[in-house]
């Protein structure tokens, strides 16, 4: 099965999406796709070329995407909180040369790109497009899904066809069904958002609400009046909703789901106590479309992100690259229809990430219990997560350095009550030279995504130094809480 053949599975009088207000049935998303479809060949898309998507959620996000895999084309959907840098270099790494966008996007003079409004994109009518041809398999690239590198640039992990259905066919462990009411509200240029809600909602022929923007009571008020069964979020949002709804707003819920980062046993117990149901957890990254472990619907466990999934192998190994006995830690592998094809471009990366045996290695540290629940303990990696986005350290780093009379800095991921993480500048000043906060903020903002602007700044007089030369992350971060527990 290729993507855009997920709405097949809907039944064509059934409700498909419900966007402020519209109501949209699979025989209108059918139709609507096809508008779509036949706009992009005529403007010369073909299979294999890159079609960026530079939108909120909406129903158009949809068309956009289903519409280019249809023709074989390649999706590169952005996140739209990035800066104009860091959406340029996405687009000239992956050879777009049209992006689809709810808003023109003014890039400097030297990168041109035609952009196309979104929202009135099918508006002007165009010749029926011709069939993918018979041989037009499911291992061929679908999206790419760009990931900020350690080493600065982000790397845009090529999933095919075959990665994004596979996982979307994993997630029946949420056994959801024709007659339930699944909330968008992640971002659906997010991996985890597109296939736990979109993806998981047509494969089910159910119907999915569309959040364009996230506000806390407009989600509880959306929740309570639509009747919502299914809610996949990030536990900052679920802080967030804990705290304003009633437990009659959340009586349709049968299932509430979080991913992104990890759960705080407080976030569950308060909205346990308050509408009285568990909160499944799981685990992924973009590299596996992104579902890892996922947790059966009646079969929480806290703590836990689930078990293993149907179709897909799991190692858990030490640092040699052997098996560990079972409650042990040691870095999670995985092998199986959802690991994704490659880095696009980049065949050193993709050797460094998936093994000559088709393991995946995620980077990240994990243990099993005795009953096959698996439980994610620490990141090998140094990325940060705030409000379920990934921050690289690095990539920061690299534009902190920008900055006049910046000598030596370091970034390092701080908890935080509400976002989880946040982002700690820890920066040493170049002699006599001056570096105002405040400008140094506004530096950073201009040239990132907002969330990935360091929630704190904190210089140092001397930057501290491994025995090799390399700056030690581990004795900023010590002196860091040493410092925050004097207080």
């Amino acid at each position: 099965m290729l993507v855009h053949e997920i709405i097949n599975h809907g039944h064509d009088d059934d409700i498909a999406i419900v966007d402020e207000g519209r109501r949209i049935t699979y025989a209108q998303l059918k139709q609507c796709i096809k508008k779509y479809r036949n706009r992009l060949y005529a403007l010369g898309i073909r299979q294999g070329d890159r079609v960026g998507i530079f939108s909120r959620n909406s129903t158009e996000f949809i068309y956009s995407y289903f519409a280019a895999a249809s023709l074989g084309a390649i999706n590169v959907p952005i996140n739209f909180q990035l800066s104009l840098p860091e959406t340029a270099y996405i687009l000239k790494n992956a050879g777009v040369e049209h992006l689809l966008t709810y808003e023109p996007l003014k890039f400097e003079e030297n990168f041109s790109i035609t952009q196309h409004d979104i929202a009135t994109f099918a508006e002007e009518i165009s010749p029926e497009a011709p069939a993918l041809p018979d041989d037009f398999a499911d291992n061929n690239p679908c999206a790419i899904i760009y990931t900020s590198g350690t080493t600065g640039n982000p790397k845009g992990a090529v999933l095919s066809h075959k990665n994004l259905v596979h996982n979307a066919w994993q997630c029946s462990v949420f056994k959801c069904r024709r007659d339930c009411k699944v909330l968008c509200v992640l971002p659906m240029y997010h991996c985890f958002g597109w296939t736990c809600t979109v993806l998981n909602t047509f494969y089910r022929g159910a119907e999915l609400h569309v959040m364009r923007v996230f506000k806390p009571k407009d989600m509880v008020d959306m929740v309570r009046d639509q009747e919502i069964t299914d809610v996949i979020i990030v536990p900052s949002i679920f802080k967030l909703v804990t705290a304003l709804a009633k437990p009659e707003d959340f009586k349709s819920v049968r299932f509430a789901m979080s991913g992104g980062t990890t759960l705080p046993d407080k976030i569950v117990n308060e909205f346990t106590k308050k509408f009285g149901m568990p909160v499944a957890e799981g685990y992924g990254l973009s590299e596996a479309s992104p579902c890892v472990f996922l947790t059966t619907h009646g079969e929480e466990r806290q703590g836990s992100c689930g078990k293993q999934l149907d179709g897909e192998e799991i190692r858990i190994v030490d640092e040699n690259g052997n098996d560990v006995p079972q409650g042990e830690v040691g870095e999670v592998l995985v092998r199986g229809g959802q690991v994704m094809l490659g880095y696009w471009k980049n065949p050193q990366a993709t050797a460094e990430t998936i093994d000559a045996d088709g393991w995946l290695h995620t980077g990240d540290v994990g243990k099993v219990d005795a009953d096959g629940y698996y439980y994610i303990v620490n990141r090998i990696k140094e990325m940060i997560i705030s409000m379920g986005e990934n921050i690289y350290p690095r990539e920061v780093e690299e534009v902190v350095y920008k900055f006049n009379g910046i000598k030596d800095a370091a970034v390092i991921g701080v908890d935080d009550k509400l976002r989880g993480q946040v982002g700690a500048c820890f920066y040493e000043v170049q002699e006599g030279a001056t570096v105002d906060v405040r400008e140094l903020k506004k530096f950073l903002q201009k040239n990132l995504a907002l969330y990935k602007v360091p929630r704190e700044f904190h210089r140092l007089n001397e930057i501290p130094r491994t025995s090799t030369g390399k700056i030690s992350k581990r004795k900023i971060l010590e002196d860091y809480l040493a410092t925050k527990g004097g207080e």
